[in-house]
């Protein structure tokens, strides 16, 4: 239909106006006068033979909506008191629902915008996976709790992440939103999946208790699933822990699709019980399809059914995961929306060649901190390197200098590059983390990471089951 326009003086925006139904007719000679501003409307009132028109506004818990317009054509009657008491009565129930959905549409909305701000817009580049996914809400509720990500580590290796909120909705989508946080936050202190996975199994107590009934002592009801794996593109091993959520299916490059054996471990929430990670060598071009639960049960199949389909639909390869995406949920979802809320995650691992990794193991003597320099700036320049040379020197001056001083043999030093990254990494058995501090003025040292916090673009630590790592990575895209 076309857009009609009403002047403030007409009728329809007298009732606008003053909150009232306002009836016309022709014996009153008012239509005349409101037909008179537009002569396209006055010819077809005229060609529908109306004689009366009754404008009532349209209000809502006390806000007026619009204006709802009633006309008198195939009987000559005019409108009586008890017509007006009827079209106010329609009027007001229609308002109600009228509000309603702009409210529902608002909140949808609103939801929407929340659900697009907590997952993340693109996945993010590494040297370690190439990545794709797909989310879809639940059909009913719009929004829901489930998550995925891909989380950049330390020395290349990338953090593969895919989880579920139990329920729908915005209450859903916002713990989603805390869990994903703080995934993120104990994935920068480069915790081993099973203890990254028990430390979120507090979490989740914790807001459990928070939703819970303060009168009776009642927790919340709130729960979750957590699938969380590393990859290594260097030693291409993949190590996997996994709460209470599906297992992922791996596709070899040269074999057909199979479930990986995992130990499933409890839902997160539950707490008291461990969780148990799995470790597992993977050839370069592998792929790892991580799913929540809603792509695989459905009325129309039960889960072992699903998973098998997934499965059957994955071995058809494609050397393209966005087009694998799609293929999946072309051939497991039905036609529509899904009934639960849908997360697929799909990375195809990458290897680092040997040549673009060097190691050095490190005797626990300060002499050899200058050959080792040496050596330092000599491997660079095989890279082609040479404009990087002077601050990874530098910086690997004093990493090995401080693992020397303050660490336990024996010391080893690693250089990891890509095309954007050198990351250099030095590694010994003691379990002490190093921190930044500032140094007095009048300290002959302290200044070493402070040093190296400056000429890096991020450093850390991270701890190992055979002591600790200092590692700091320089950009490498001023290169050339």
């Amino acid at each position: 239909g076309g857009t009609e326009v009403y002047p403030a003086a007409s009728p329809q925006g007298a009732s606008l106006l003053s909150g009232h139904a306002i009836v016309v007719s022709e014996n009153s000679g008012d239509l005349a006068k409101w037909l008179a501003w537009n002569p396209a409307r006055s010819l077809r009132v005229g060609r529908l033979g109306v004689h009366s028109t009754m404008s009532v506004p349209i209000k809502a818990r006390g806000m007026t909506l619009g204006v709802a317009v009633f006309t008198r054509f195939a009987q000559p009657a005019r409108f009586l008191p008890d017509d007006v008491l009827l079209a106010e009565e329609v009027t007001a129930r229609a308002a109600v629902c009228i509000d309603n959905a702009r409210r529902y549409s608002r909140e949808r909305e609103t939801a929407l915008a929340l659900q697009r701000s907590l997952l993340p817009r693109t996945l993010a580049r590494t040297a370690a996976v190439t990545a794709a996914s797909r989310y879809l809400p639940a059909a009913r509720a719009g929004v829901g709790g489930d998550w995925f990500d891909v989380i950049p580590l330390s020395g290349m290796r990338v953090a593969l992440v895919v989880g579920d909120v139990i329920g729908h909705g915005v209450g859903a989508s916002a713990t989603m939103g805390r869990l994903r946080t703080a995934v993120r936050t104990l994935a920068d202190i480069d915790l081993a999946p099973d203890e990254l996975l028990t430390h979120l199994d507090d979490v989740v107590a914790r807001m459990s208790a928070e939703a819970g009934d303060e009168a009776d002592g009642r927790p919340g009801e709130v729960g979750a699933t957590c699938l969380y794996a590393v990859y290594d593109p260097v030693s291409r091993r993949c190590t996997l822990a996994r709460a209470g959520h599906p297992a992922p299916v791996l596709v070899p490059p040269d074999g057909p699709p199979r479930r990986i054996d995992l130990p499933p471990g409890p839902p997160l929430g539950l707490g008291g019980l461990p969780f148990e990670s799995a470790e597992l060598d993977l050839d370069e071009g592998s792929v790892l399809a991580f799913y929540t639960d809603g792509l695989v049960d459905s009325r129309e199949r039960n889960v072992e059914a699903g998973q098998l389909l997934l499965r059957e639909t994955l071995a058809e390869g494609g050397e393209s995961l966005e087009e694998s995406c799609d293929r999946v949920l072309h051939a497991l979802l039905p036609a529509g929306s899904p009934a639960d809320d849908v997360a697929l995650l799909l990375a195809r691992t990458r290897g680092l060649p040997p040549s673009q990794v060097a190691t050095w193991d490190i005797p626990a003597d300060p002499s050899l901190v200058a050959p080792v320099r040496k050596q330092v700036v000599d491997q660079l320049g095989t890279w082609g390197l040479d404009l990087v040379a002077f601050t990874a020197e530098l910086v690997v001056s004093e990493l090995v200098t401080n693992a020397i001083r303050y660490g336990t043999p024996p010391i080893r030093l690693r250089l990891i590059h890509d095309d954007t990254h050198l990351i250099c990494e030095v590694s010994d058995t003691s379990n002490t983390a190093p921190h930044l501090r500032r140094a007095k003025t009048w300290d002959e040292g302290g200044r070493g990471l402070l040093l190296v916090a400056q000429l890096t673009q991020r450093w850390g630590s991270r701890h190992t089951t055979e002591g600790k790592t200092i590692w700091a990575e320089l950009s490498l895209l001023g290169e050339g």
